[in-house]
């Protein structure tokens, strides 16, 4: 891998984990109601979705110990 390669994998990384904290505000923030707990439910699911994304690249960017 290049080192343009992890500079590209780490501005993804980034903007993932910034998604995942403004869902988190927004979670945090949004009202508890019948109404708008299908949009809370949608929203933590997208968020568990990114933090599987972020952990696929942040061990793209680790070296392999096992290897």
């Amino acid at each position: 891998m290049t080192e343009d390669d992890k500079q590209k994998i780490r501005a993804q990384l980034e903007a993932l984990k910034q998604e995942h904290r403004d869902l988190d505000e927004a979670i945090h923030h949004m009202p508890r109601t019948i109404h708008t707990q299908m949009q809370i439910t949608r929203l933590k699911k997208r968020k568990l979705h990114l933090k599987d994304e972020i952990i696929k690249l942040e061990n793209l960017l680790l070296p392999d110990i096992l290897a």
